[in-house]
């Protein structure tokens, strides 16, 4: 006796109901987010590039800084203190941190005389500098936060500056609970969320294209900017 497998149905998508609320966001997130922009398998050639190269090295020290970030949370000063292996998370945490803000720089500097602005791109650019300007505030509080005579040292040289700015009333660098949560907690999530941020609107608006550059003949032509290259931006 023989038996036959019967092949699973293709997938019919369900009636929608246009008034529904969950239509609408859906209908919104596919026009603002097109899968082929999201996941595209093809890219100008343009974006053989260090430049995007840093960028890219800019989110793996990111992701390295909160995978040791969340193991110090857990363990606690006594363990990145006195345990060899929470001072070796501790350093591989500073020195992720370290490369985090070399790649980034590096990264911004070139898209800044790259005017990665042009084409309507105004806000994906925005987005990596206040990137950048919560990273600092990260940077700083992480320093407060090491409970030992240097971060002592740094609060207290701190106070005086962050008083001088008026933000002292309610920032107090000498408070270590407080500080302690806006490095673990405030602070990543807002560099997360602008990050997550930034890459949507790479995604969407495209990279930037290369100057045009004039030709011999007196006319204009872009650099590259037809070709396409396989791979991911």
């Amino acid at each position: 006796m023989t038996t036959t497998h019967d092949a699973p149905p293709a997938y019919e998508p369900l009636p929608e109901d246009a008034d529904l609320w969950t239509a609408k966001i859906r209908r919104k997130l596919v026009r603002a987010l097109p899968p082929d922009r999201m996941v595209p398998d093809r890219q100008p050639a343009y974006l053989s590039s260090w430049i995007y190269i840093f960028g890219a090295l800019t989110m793996s020290a990111l992701a390295v800084v909160i995978i040791t970030g969340t193991l110090l949370a857990l363990e606690g000063p006594a363990w990145w203190h006195l345990s060899t292996v929470g001072l070796f998370v501790n350093s591989l945490h500073l020195w992720s941190v370290e490369l985090f803000f070399f790649f980034m720089v590096i990264h911004l500097w070139g898209k800044f005389f790259m005017a990665a602005w042009r084409g309507n791109r105004t806000l994906t650019w925005m987005t990596g500098v206040i990137t950048f300007m919560a990273s600092i505030g990260a940077g700083l509080t992480g320093y407060l936060s090491q409970t030992n005579f240097e971060s002592q040292w740094i609060a207290t040289q701190a106070k005086d500056g962050i008083n001088a700015i008026g933000a002292g009333a309610f920032f107090n660098v000498l408070n270590f609970g407080q500080m302690l949560m806006w490095h673990i907690m405030i602070l990543p999530l807002a560099v997360v969320a602008l990050t997550v941020l930034h890459i949507l609107l790479v995604r969407t608006k495209g990279i930037v294209p290369p100057f045009e550059i004039a030709s011999p003949e007196g006319g204009a032509h872009a650099d590259a900017t037809a070709e396409t290259a396989g791979g991911e931006g």
